[in-house]
C-alpha cells in the first residue's frame, strides 16, 4: 500500500485517536495511541490495510514501558509503528495475540523480560528465562 492512502485510512478512521503522528522519512511513520485503543488500531491495520506484522518491541522508560508494534506494507516499502506507554504502576495492556497469532512469543517475551502484563493472552508463560528466575526481576529494567 502507497503511504499516502495508508495516511488517509488511518486518518479518516482515527482522527480522534492519534495522540501523536511522527511521519519520519518517506517510509517510515510512528503513532502513538492509548493503551486501550491498539487493539482496535492492531485490527484495522492487520486486516483491513493488509499490513504484516513484523514484531513488537518494549523499551524501558522511568515511569513507563513503551510498547512498539511494528508493520509492513512490503508493496509500498513503508513500516508504521504503533507506539503506546504503560505506566509502571499497572504494567497491562490487551494482548493482540487473537488478532495476530504470530504476536505470542514476542508478547511473552516482552512480559518475562520487561514485565508486562499482555491481558487474554492465550500461554502468558516463561520463554526465555530458566523457570527457576525469581519472580519480579526483569532483566531488562534498568532498576
Amino acid at each position: 500500500m502507497e503511504k499516502e492512502k495508508a495516511v488517509q485510512k488511518l486518518k479518516e478512521n482515527f482522527a480522534r485517536k492519534i495522540v501523536n503522528w511522527e511521519d519520519r522519512s518517506a517510509n517510515r511513520i510512528y503513532i502513538d495511541v492509548r493503551p486501550g485503543d491498539i487493539p482496535e488500531m492492531v485490527k484495522f491495520i492487520f486486516k483491513d490495510l493488509k499490513a504484516r506484522f513484523i514484531t513488537a518491541s518494549g523499551v524501558d522508560m522511568p515511569k513507563a514501558i513503551g510498547i512498539l508494534y511494528h508493520f509492513s506494507f512490503d508493496k509500498g516499502s513503508l513500516v508504521l509503528s504503533l507506539r503506546t506507554t504503560v505506566a509502571k504502576t499497572k504494567l497491562e495492556i490487551e494482548s493482540i495475540t487473537p488478532i495476530v497469532k504470530g504476536a505470542e512469543w514476542i508478547e511473552r517475551e516482552i512480559w518475562e523480560l520487561l514485565g508486562v502484563k499482555f491481558k487474554n493472552h492465550p500461554n502468558l508463560k516463561r520463554l526465555l528465562m530458566a523457570e527457576d528466575w525469581p519472580e519480579g526481576v526483569y532483566p531488562l529494567r534498568r532498576e
